[in-house]
């Protein structure tokens, strides 16, 4: 699909099928700085495991790239139709060089949700298409530097949370990191007793591994044991010298070990010794215990501009966890036993990236 814009100007839907598009694509990317989750890999990572398609427009002036707009196009029974970029990230909004280049790429967005029924397009990040509607309230992400050594890593945490680290460390739990099928194992019986006790489907296990083998050198999982057993547990990526802690969660028995604080103070330190500069501890909806919980570890909160459009007169679909029609449901939810809500909630949250 080609939409000329300008007589230098075109915009193209990629065939991320194709090594060469990939690789243009992918060159872009790191040249602009772009997010994780402006990479082809994510976008293939996300299809492999949920079966929604990865697409994206890219613009193109006399043979040079000069901008990129990543699409998870999005079909559920549940939440129905949207492009979104990107799918089951926290970022991925149009990166471009120029307005005329954003524009045109939004554009084409437009057209292409009318002419095959998606009900909305949703930006994560990036400027604001003009005629779009901005979303500034809901989320805000978190992120700083990290320390020098270790200690002063410990240091760096405000007290109380400092605290709750130091408790952890003398609870005489032990530390794995890996990307093995055992590493995961242990993530996912964390991870999903995590988002169940939260009233969440939890993602397919075979989001993780898709996302572990798309990035094999950057990423990983760290997970806090006693005895053997996993309590809490962290799958990484590891972006423009970064670390990005992305699904992360513990048991209910983590709580009282102090599993989750071991396991956030642990990764600043692997993460340093890997390379990275910054601890970026994502994202969370304003006013919310996760927000809370990051502002208290010293993080200060940065607002998030999202944007949506949708074509006149329908309405965008609502995946807010925090909205009063899912309140009753995710109730309902927390008291499903494990085994039940793992076999139930990957069917529900392919719809939710």
């Amino acid at each position: 699909m080609n939409v000329p814009v300008s007589l230098s100007l075109k915009i193209e839907l990629v065939d991320l099928a194709d090594a060469k598009s990939r690789l243009l694509v992918d060159d872009f990317v790191k040249e602009m700085g772009a997010s994780l989750f402006h990479r082809t890999p994510w976008l293939l990572a996300v299809e492999r495991a949920t079966g929604q398609r990865a697409s994206g427009f890219v613009a193109q002036q006399l043979g040079v790239v000069r901008g990129w707009l990543p699409l998870t196009e999005v079909r559920s029974f549940l939440f129905g139709k949207a492009l979104v970029s990107s799918g089951f990230g926290v970022g991925g909004g149009i990166c471009a060089e120029s307005p005329e280049a954003a524009n045109a790429l939004a554009r084409a967005a437009q057209d292409y949700a009318t002419q095959h029924g998606f009900g909305s397009v949703e930006l994560r990040g990036g400027d604001v298409p003009e005629g779009w509607q901005a979303v500034t309230d809901k989320h805000c992400e978190f992120e700083r530097a990290l320390a020098a050594d270790d200690d002063a890593e410990l240091l760096a945490i405000p007290r109380k949370s400092r605290a709750e680290v130091r408790k952890g460390l003398n609870n005489g739990l032990t530390l794995a990191i890996g990307s093995t099928d055992n590493d995961l194992a242990m993530h996912y019986a964390a991870y999903s007793e995590s988002v169940r006790n939260l009233g969440t489907p939890v993602f397919p296990k075979a989001l993780f591994r898709e996302m572990l083998s798309a990035f094999p050198r950057e990423s990983d999982i760290l997970t806090i044991l006693r005895d053997g057993k996993p309590l809490a547990s962290v799958l990484s990526f590891y972006h423009n010298g970064a670390v990005l802690p992305f699904w992360g969660g513990g048991s209910f028995a983590a709580r009282g070990a102090r599993a989750n604080e071991l396991m956030y103070y642990e990764l600043m330190l692997h993460a340093r010794k890997c390379g990275m500069e910054r601890f970026d501890f994502g994202r969370s909806k304003v006013g919310s215990g996760p927000a809370k919980y990051k502002k208290n570890w010293g993080f200060e909160p940065q607002p998030l501009t999202y944007a949506t459009w949708t074509p006149e007169g329908v309405e965008a679909r609502d995946v807010d966890p925090t909205s009063e029609a899912y309140a009753r449901k995710i109730e309902l939810w927390k008291k499903l036993p494990l085994p039940i809500a793992n076999t139930l909630g990957p069917f529900i949250s392919r719809g939710l990236a």
